[in-house]
């Protein structure tokens, strides 16, 4: 676990071919069981990502959020099969308009050969303003997180 200033990342080798690992990933509908916190509990837009700007909401629950129950919106940043995904986390408002906070979830793939890859999970929120900071801590979570998902997706990925 690599904790900076501005971001956190965990590293882990996954029994798995990095093409595989990626389709996972692009998969909206896996992101729930990957989650290492429980927030995530569902995929609204169940469609694999595949495009820069393509957005993607999830269903989540975290006890202090004021509504308990909440949706994000997600806006895919960097898709380069198999090597690297991220998406920027937000809001849609009430007018369809997508606001995003400042942070971002990143997936780098290095294959090891042809059934092993180095996945690296990044959440990074150096673009973060401080009137969000002044509300949110950073990062919302305990430095476990990045390591549970990525044992999470090992797992998934291996079929155990």
């Amino acid at each position: 676990m690599d904790v900076d200033q501005e971001n956190v990342s965990a590293t882990l080798t996954v029994a798995a071919p990095a093409a595989k690992v990626f389709a996972v990933l692009a998969d909206p509908t896996t992101h729930c069981a990957i989650d290492g916190t429980g927030w995530v509990q569902r995929a609204v837009d169940r469609a694999p990502l595949t495009e820069a700007g393509q957005v993607f909401r999830m269903g989540m629950y975290h006890p202090g959020h004021p509504n308990g129950n909440y949706q994000v919106a997600n806006q895919v940043q960097v898709i380069d099969p198999p090597r690297a995904i991220s998406w920027l986390t937000g809001e849609e408002k009430d007018d369809g308009h997508l606001e995003f906070g400042g942070w971002f979830w990143r997936y780098d793939l290095a294959p090891l050969g042809p059934s092993e890859t180095e996945v690296t999970l990044t959440y990074d929120w150096s673009a973060v303003p401080q009137s969000i900071r002044e509300y949110l801590q950073f990062p919302p979570f305990g430095p476990e997180h990045l390591s549970h998902s990525l044992h999470h997706l090992a797992e998934l990925v291996s079929g155990t």
